[in-house]
C-alpha cells in the first residue's frame, strides 16, 4: 500500500451534543463556537458526527420536525448555506474539516447521506454512506452512495467511512490501498450495542490496514426529532494494536462533557511499526485468497 510515511497531524473528534438551534444563524454560531474550540487546541483536523444536519430540523414547525420525510425535505433549503458556512469556517481556521453528514436528496425525493470534507481554502470533497443501517432502510427515502473515494488532508492521505460503513472490511481495504492512512468515521448510534458495534468496527479497520480511526459521535438527547431522539457513544482517536502503539488501541477518548478528543497522530512511527510488527495483518490481507479456503466444506467427525 502507498501512502504516507512519515510526518504528524493533531487532529480532534467530537463528541456533539445536540441542541435545538432556533434558526440556521444560531446553528452556524455554535459551529464556530466548537471549531474555535479544536482550534484553540491546535488540530489540524476537526471531525463532526454523522447526522449533524438533522439538528437543523429543530428550526422547523412541530410538524415538520416531528416528521422524518418532511424534516429531509424543507432541510434541503439549507444546502447551499451549509457548503458556504463549513467553506469558511474552515478558511478562517485554516483547518480541515469534517462536517459531519448532511442528507442530500439528489432528485425524486431520494436522499445520500453525503459527508462533506473542507480543506483550509474552503474547497471541499465528499463521501456517501455506502450501507443502510435497519433505520435508514426503513425511512424508505435513503439510498446508498457508489462511489469510494480517498483525499489530501495536507501531506496526509485519507478516507471517510460513514457509522455503519466502518462495520465492512472490503470498502475501507480499498480506501488503503488508494493510499489512505487516517481513517475519518463520522458516527451516531442511539444504543450501547450500536456504540459498541461502531468502535468494534473502527478498531478493528485499524488493526486491518494499519491505520488511524477518527470516530465522532452524537452524545445528547433530542426528544423532537426520530432520528436524534437519543444518542450514545464517545468519540476517539484509534491505533492499531502493535509495537510502539497502544496495546489497546486507544490513544484517547472523551469523557463525560468533554466535547472533543485531541491528539498528535505520529505516521512516521506508524509506518515504522511496521518493522517491527508482532503482527502483520496489512501485509498478509492477500493470503486470505486462495481457492482451498474460498468456500468452507461441513467436515465428518472420523475414528
Amino acid at each position: 500500500m502507498n501512502g504516507m510515511t512519515d510526518g504528524t497531524m493533531k487532529v480532534a473528534v467530537a463528541k456533539y451534543t445536540i441542541d435545538a438551534p432556533r434558526d440556521f444563524d444560531a446553528f452556524a454560531l455554535k459551529q464556530a463556537h466548537w471549531l474555535d474550540e479544536a482550534h484553540q487546541q491546535g488540530a489540524e483536523l476537526a471531525v463532526l458526527p454523522e447526522y449533524l444536519s438533522l439538528e437543523l430540523g429543530a428550526t422547523f414547525d412541530d410538524a415538520t420536525r416531528g416528521d422524518l420525510h418532511a424534516s429531509l425535505a424543507a432541510l434541503q433549503t439549507y444546502h447551499g448555506r451549509w457548503l458556504d458556512l463549513f467553506a469558511q469556517l474552515a478558511r478562517e481556521r485554516r483547518m480541515h474539516v469534517v462536517a459531519g453528514t448532511f442528507l442530500l436528496d439528489l432528485g425524486h425525493g431520494r436522499y445520500r447521506n453525503r459527508s462533506y470534507a473542507f480543506a483550509p481554502d474552503g474547497s471541499h470533497v465528499w463521501q456517501d454512506k455506502l450501507r443502510l443501517t435497519g433505520f435508514e432502510k426503513r425511512a424508505g427515502v435513503i439510498e446508498p452512495g457508489d462511489a469510494l473515494k480517498v483525499f489530501e488532508t495536507g501531506a496526509v492521505r485519507s478516507a471517510i467511512s460513514v457509522c455503519y460503513d466502518s462495520e465492512f472490511p472490503l470498502p475501507v481495504r480499498a480506501q488503503c490501498e488508494a493510499g489512505a492512512r487516517l481513517l475519518v468515521v463520522p458516527s451516531c448510534t442511539d444504543t450501547q450495542a450500536g456504540a459498541t458495534r461502531v468502535r468494534v468496527g473502527c478498531l478493528a479497520r485499524a488493526l486491518e490496514n494499519r491505520c488511524f480511526v477518527a470516530q465522532a459521535v452524537t452524545a445528547g438527547q433530542a426528544p423532537w426529532s426520530p432520528a436524534l431522539d437519543v444518542n450514545t457513544g464517545e468519540a476517539a482517536l484509534i491505533a492499531p494494536m502493535d509495537v510502539g502503539l497502544p496495546h489497546d488501541g486507544m490513544i484517547v477518548q472523551t469523557r463525560g462533557q468533554q466535547h472533543w478528543a485531541v491528539a498528535t497522530l505520529d505516521f512516521g512511527a506508524l509506518e515504522a511499526s511496521r518493522a517491527q510488527a508482532q503482527v502483520a495483518n496489512d501485509r498478509d490481507w492477500a493470503s486470505q485468497y486462495f481457492p482451498s479456503v474460498a468456500r468452507a466444506k461441513v467436515a465428518a467427525f472420523a475414528r
